[in-house]
């Protein structure tokens, strides 16, 4: 079948939860996409911030054929060398004390709400505790992680949600005390949103959020799903400030294509909340999972990635605020390292089109807000690149 009849195949079969773009990818190599019919595209959404190291990795594909042709899943009731291993990777980087592995981003943020939960119940016995969030946030699309998402039109169809959350303004701490009761066990944030408009949080809101966690002995949680993983410049985006959380969730580039997730805490959280029963997955941390969540630690290591990002990304910034002088219609440029955003005055579809017709993919944040988000092993011809097709289709 040729691209266009597989679009139709798919348009009679899958659940028609996605507005699709008019493409069907093949295959990939390096930072580049490839459809069907053979036409080559400069990838710079990386699969919504997944595929950190690009396509076709040879040490990554390796890793994973050497671990399928071992064993695949056995779970949970039994330890694998894989998880292990990358457990302990994962403690190296973000220098949390407890991991556990998910299949995706969403059941990390699950894992998160219920540790915060268990955490305040062995505290008082009581189960109405209560969680700020923040307008404009996006956890995912399970029922917890919809319900503590700050944006009205993804959960209203939904609703009720699981109840007792409040929503406070991002980097605004008075609209965050105005959210705490002696019923609030937990805050959690997006250290940068990405969903809901490419928005960093300050350095002096972390902090006092921290201050103000401490102060009432409830669970800070950091969503780092997309921001995390090198994407602005350091492993976690709250390592730059040295902020630690108490809890923290992480997906998207873990595992560089292949679906896993995690969410870790402290030692002072891991020993005050979920026990045996308390929490599980069938396929969370199986062999292959983890196994590609090793190379990929690994990777980063040996390529250096966080340097790249740090100096790619700063050159995309610059290159960004160019394209924003040369253009009215932009009315902001955000982000940090290789989550970047323009804002523009109006709806950008007809331009994210444009560039997919010209050989470039983006994504949107929002209606109005490219979103600017590709392999961190970019380099400054590929920006130059990117740049030079955006500027045609603006």
């Amino acid at each position: 079948m040729n691209m266009k009849e597989y679009i139709e195949e798919a348009e009679g079969a899958l659940l028609h939860t996605y507005n699709r773009y008019q493409v069907v990818f093949d295959k990939g190599e390096d930072v580049y996409l490839y459809d069907l019919e053979g036409k080559k595209y400069l990838d710079f959404v990386s699969g919504i911030g997944v595929f950190a190291l690009g396509y076709h990795d040879e040490a990554y594909n390796d890793a994973l054929k050497k671990q399928i042709d071992k064993i695949i899943h056995t779970s949970n009731y039994y330890y694998n060398v894989p998880a292990i291993e990358a457990a302990k990777a994962i403690k190296k980087a973000s220098g949390m004390d407890r991991v556990f592995f998910t299949n995706s981003g969403a059941e990390a943020i699950e894992g998160a709400i219920k540790t915060a939960r268990k955490y305040a119940y062995l505290k008082d016995g009581s189960t109405d505790h209560e969680i700020i969030a923040f307008e404009h946030s996006f956890h995912g699309r399970t029922m917890g992680a919809l319900s503590i998402t700050g944006t009205k039109k993804y959960r209203e169809a939904f609703e009720p949600g699981i109840g007792n959350i409040k929503f406070a303004e991002l980097n605004d701490i008075e609209s965050v005390k105005n959210c705490l009761s002696d019923k609030t066990c937990a805050i959690i944030l997006e250290t940068v949103q990405g969903e809901g408009g490419i928005r960093p949080a300050k350095e002096e809101f972390l902090k006092q959020l921290r201050e103000l966690c401490d102060a009432k002995d409830i669970l800070l949680i950091f969503d780092e799903i997309q921001c995390g993983m090198g994407r602005t410049g350091s492993m976690f985006a709250w390592q730059k400030f040295g902020i630690k959380p108490d809890v923290m969730t992480s997906a998207k580039a873990l595992g560089c294509g292949v679906p896993v997730g995690a969410f870790m805490m402290t030692e002072k959280a891991g020993q005050s909340s979920l026990v045996a029963g308390d929490h599980g997955t069938t396929y969370g941390g199986n062999p292959l999972a983890c196994a590609a969540v090793c190379q990929v630690m690994k990777e980063f290591e040996e390529k250096d990635i966080l340097k790249n990002v740090q100096e790619v990304g700063a050159y995309l910034w610059d290159k960004l605020e160019e394209v924003k002088s040369h253009h009215s219609e932009i009315i902001d440029h955000r982000g940090v390292g290789m989550i970047q955003g323009l804002e523009f005055d109006g709806p950008v579809a007809e331009k994210i089109n444009a560039a997919l017709a010209k050989g470039l993919v983006l994504i949107n944040a929002g209606t109005n807000i490219i979103r600017i988000m590709p392999p961190l092993v970019i380099s400054k011809k590929h920006v130059d690149e990117m740049i030079g097709i955006l500027e045609e289709c603006l």
